[in-house]
C-alpha cells in the first residue's frame, strides 16, 4: 500500500510503498531508506535482536535506532516510532499489531484498502515505544498530564483560598479594633 511518511523535524513528506505483513512483529523501516531520506535517527537504550522469517538472526545485526514519523494514508494520520533495520527489500513494513489496532478493510482482489474500522482514538498522535503498545503509552502520558493539571489547579485554589482567608482576617481585625 502507498503511504506518506513525514519527517517530524522539517515536515517534509515522501510517498512510499509499504508492506502489510501479518506475520511481522514490529514496525520497521529500511536503514538505507532512512539515511537516504535524512530521517533523524534516535538511538535505542538497548539493542533489539531481529529474527528473520526462518528464525535466523538478521545478518545486518540488531536494531539500534528508531525514527519518529507521521504516517498518512487516505484520511488516516498518526505519529509512530518505527524501528530501523538493515538488509530489507521493503522501505516500510506495517506489522500485525498495527493491522489489529486499525483493522483496515482490505479487498484482496482489487488491492483496495479502507481505514473504516479504526478505534475511536484514531487521529490522535501516538508513538510505538519499545516494550509498550502506543495506545498504552499515550494513555499513561495523558494520565500523567491530567494528574499534573489537577495538582496545579489544586495549588491555585489553595492560593486563592489563602488570599480570601487573609481578607476575612483583616475584616475581623478591623471589627475587633
Amino acid at each position: 500500500m502507498k503511504i506518506g511518511l513525514e519527517r517530524i523535524d522539517i515536515q517534509e513528506e515522501v510517498t512510499v510503498e509499504a508492506l502489510l505483513d501479518s506475520g511481522a512483529t514490529g514496525l520497521v523501516m529500511s536503514s538505507e531508506f532512512a539515511r537516504k531520506q535524512g530521517f533523524k535517527l534516535k538511538k535505542l537504550e538497548r539493542l533489539m535482536n531481529v529474527r528473520n522469517v526462518d528464525g535466523s538472526l538478521n545478518k545486518e545485526g540488531p536494531i539500534e535506532y528508531t525514527v519518529e514519523v507521521n504516517i498518512y494514508y487516505q484520511e488516516h494520520r498518526e505519529r509512530m516510532e518505527i524501528n530501523v533495520i538493515g538488509g530489507q527489500k521493503w522501505t516500510v513494513i506495517l506489522e500485525m499489531l498495527w493491522l489489529a489496532c486499525y483493522n483496515p478493510k482490505i479487498d484482496w482482489k482489487t488491492g483496495e484498502i479502507k481505514m473504516t474500522r479504526c478505534p475511536e482514538e484514531c487521529g490522535k498522535q501516538w508513538r510505538l515505544v519499545q516494550g509498550k503498545l502506543g495506545w498504552e503509552k499515550q494513555k499513561e502520558e495523558e494520565a500523567k498530564k491530567e494528574a499534573g493539571k489537577k495538582r496545579e489547579e489544586k495549588k491555585e485554589r489553595k492560593k486563592q483560598r489563602k488570599g480570601k482567608t487573609m481578607e476575612v482576617k483583616k475584616v475581623v481585625e478591623e471589627w475587633e479594633i
